[in-house]
């Protein structure tokens, strides 16, 4: 392990926005903030929603900023790209900004039933070849059930034309309520300042000149969920490997954009 990746850890452990729990008490049962993150640490009762998979915590961070009246929790299992979004919320002394250490895969044991309001899905692995590790899947919305309220938020925010495909035809299968659905939405007028906030790997796709996608639905609590029985041609611009990006020149003609029903 690097230095640099060592001092970030040394920093996160002073942090007091960062959550980090050994596994030992998070294999004995449930998260100690478990219910408790408005009462014990952001000490009000406003909303708290979640950023799933954060990285660098780019949204956690813009949306405290800009919505004071709510709280943000990143999530991430990756401390050292945490650190970035966790040294400015300690630097700005950001009171509704928190970041939690964790596996998206036992979010449950984190937070508890109708804990949390909205849930947002920034840019991550389309999984492409495994179905149950796609964050829209339902073995995950399953799970964000068990923590969201009734009709609870989820955004999703990819450039991926697959998971968004994949993410559209599993809504509309389930009739799921949509608020929003674009495959390009820079250029569908809807952007607005929350949807402007742009990650790390957002503004990498962007450069290359790649559409970002966008859907916006609602989760009810009631019926059971099914995954759309669909051919989806793989994304052709970058490896199975999130952490490798293949060059512009690899695209062909209409890679970038979702295909339309």
């Amino acid at each position: 392990m690097g230095k640099n990746k060592l001092k970030k850890f040394a920093d996160m452990a002073t942090y007091h926005c960062v959550f980090q729990f050994p596994w030992n008490v998070l294999d004995s049962g449930e998260c100690p903030m478990r219910g408790k993150w408005r009462s014990d640490y952001f000490h009000n009762d406003n909303p708290l929603v979640l950023e799933l998979g954060c990285g660098k915590g780019e949204y956690a961070v813009g949306l405290g900023q800009r919505f004071p009246h709510k709280n943000y929790i990143g999530v991430d299992i990756k401390g050292a790209r945490m650190w970035t979004g966790a040294k400015m919320v300690e630097e700005q002394g950001m009171p509704n900004v928190a970041f939690l250490r964790t596996s998206i895969e036992i979010i449950d044991r984190m937070f508890a039933p109708g804990e949390v309001s909205e849930i947002w899905i920034t840019f991550p692995d389309p999984q492409m070849r495994k179905v149950n590790k796609r964050l829209t899947s339902t073995r995950f919305l399953a799970n964000y059930r068990k923590i969201l309220t009734d009709g609870g938020i989820v955004h999703l925010k990819t450039d991926s034309p697959f998971l968004y495909t994949y993410t559209h035809a599993l809504v509309e299968l389930n009739g799921l309520p949509v608020d929003i659905d674009t495959a390009d939405l820079y250029h569908s007028g809807l952007a607005d300042d929350i949807l402007e906030i742009k990650t790390h790997y957002e503004k990498q796709w962007l450069e290359r000149g790649l559409t970002i996608k966008y859907i916006k639905f609602h989760l009810p609590q009631a019926g059971e969920l099914q995954e759309p029985d669909i051919e989806i041609p793989h994304d052709t611009y970058r490896s199975y490997n999130r952490g490798y990006i293949e060059m512009p020149q690899h695209l062909q003609p209409g890679d970038a954009e979702a295909p339309h029903d």
